[in-house]
């Protein structure tokens, strides 16, 4: 009997059962030599990012003579002075025990105390505050405990501060390194001498510090509070003092005096002062000015910048009205005068004469053009003749004949387009009772496209 009789199932056949499948096994990788199982089955078998022993390392074994064993030895201390005996495991090899001082021993690092004599101390360390006893027991004490004051001010038998240890203990210390050198240049760059210990800043330090700590939380944020309060007006003022120097140079009447001088050489060139001059030659305007502003502005803003882009951004605003040509000609002079593009040394002075003298020669360059423009126009008013343009008619030289006015023809300048227009105007079912004729009509006025 079996399951199938005891539920009273009925028997079948039991189905041709599928052959399994064969996984394919897995790919073991080869332990390397030199690791210990435990740690290939912890690591997977990946490498480690930053190797820890030289693989060399792992395969050195031991040389066969050599017997190592590890005794129970005593040791003893060279940094103590009571010549205590310590014991501690120590490796040996082949019965011999290691020989030398403790291996600690090295980090033990004491203070070079400075000493004096009777004499000395009569002759350069008196003072009325301090008496030869107190003065001995404090360096007995700095070098006992390694100038580690705190200590050194519970140990102290008189009531003195911290800061008047320190202060007694440096000043002997700087006027003795004083006094025993050949010359003062010699211990000037010692830090006893260079720098001295400031009795009076040390003590502030301590109560300022001693007030931060000593806060609450309501105060932190009060003061949290007054910070950004006056950080908010000093960006608030800036921003009025930028918008002040935005408003100065066209809300002043008061001509800059590379344009004061610019406009008397201009005057001085010729008499037609009231001629117009091109916009290429034309004088630095206004807009320069409020460039040079804003860079200041922006500058302002920075807070702490190089001096040298400063510099970059002055002459990029002195040079914003003039041309590429216009630019290279002032590097081409800058050189010829042998001056450097770049100051070397960008002082403020340096860089303020740097930027004057780049103003004054793009200044000259403006005048040449000017006394060229001058010069071109008074040779023309000479020679009596008006520069050839296509379409514009020449004045005759011939005495008997009188000037006579020029009236272009309609149809050739856009008579069809004046019949149209009109045509358009009065729009459809509107005939005139008479065509108009475009000869009767009046010319319109010439364009600059049409010349």
């Amino acid at each position: 009997m079996d399951a199938k009789d005891i539920l009273g199932i009925p028997k079948s056949q039991l189905p041709i059962t599928q052959e399994k499948k064969s996984r394919p096994q897995k790919e073991t990788q080869r332990k390397p030599d030199g690791i210990s199982r435990e740690v290939y089955a912890l690591t997977g078998g990946l490498a480690p990012l930053m190797p820890s022993i030289d693989v060399s390392q792992l395969k050195k074994r031991p040389p066969s003579d050599e017997k190592i064993t590890w005794q129970w030895l005593p040791f003893t201390n060279s940094a103590r002075k009571d010549n205590l005996h310590l014991y501690h495991w120590v490796r040996v090899v082949n019965g011999i025990p290691p020989t030398g001082d403790y291996s600690f021993a090295k980090y033990n690092k004491s203070v070079d105390v400075v000493k004096y004599t009777n004499e000395e101390y009569e002759k350069y360390l008196t003072d009325p505050m301090w008496t030869k006893e107190e003065t001995d027991q404090l360096f007995d004490l700095c070098e006992r405990f390694d100038l580690r004051f705190i200590t050194i001010a519970d140990r102290f038998p008189s009531s003195r501060t911290v800061e008047e240890l320190k202060d007694r203990y440096y000043s002997v210390s700087r006027a003795i390194l004083i006094a025993r050198a050949p010359s003062a240049g010699d211990v000037s760059g010692h830090p006893l001498v260079k720098e001295p210990y400031n009795v009076s800043q040390e003590t502030e330090r301590k109560r300022a510090l001693s007030m931060v700590l000593s806060q609450t939380k309501q105060q932190e944020r009060k003061d949290a509070e007054v910070l950004a309060e006056a950080r908010r007006i000093a960006e608030l003022r800036m921003a009025a003092r930028a918008a002040e120097l935005h408003k100065l140079p066209v809300a002043s009447h008061v001509v800059p005096e590379s344009s004061q001088r610019a406009v008397v050489q201009g005057d001085t060139v010729s008499p037609l002062s009231n001629v117009q001059l091109p916009s290429s030659v034309s004088t630095p305007s206004t807009s320069v000015m409020t460039d040079s502003a804003s860079t200041l502005a922006s500058l302002r803003m920075l807070r702490v910048y190089l001096r040298t882009y400063a510099l970059e951004q002055m002459v990029q605003a002195a040079s914003s009205s003039a041309g590429l040509r216009t630019i290279k000609r002032v590097e081409q002079t800058l050189q010829e005068l042998g001056v450097n593009l770049k100051p070397k040394v960008p002082t403020k002075a340096v860089c303020a004469e740097h930027l004057e003298l780049r103003k004054e020669i793009l200044t000259l360059l403006n005048l040449q053009k000017q006394l060229q423009y001058k010069e071109a126009e008074g040779s023309s008013y000479r020679e009596g003749s008006y520069i050839d343009m296509p379409g514009t008619p020449k004045r005759s030289h011939r005495g008997g004949d009188q000037d006579r006015t020029f009236v272009p023809d309609s149809m050739s300048f856009g008579g069809d387009r004046v019949v149209k227009r009109d045509q358009k105007r009065k729009g459809p079912g509107r005939l005139s009772e008479a065509p108009s004729s475009p000869a009767h009509k009046r010319p319109r006025k010439l364009k600059a496209s049409d010349l």
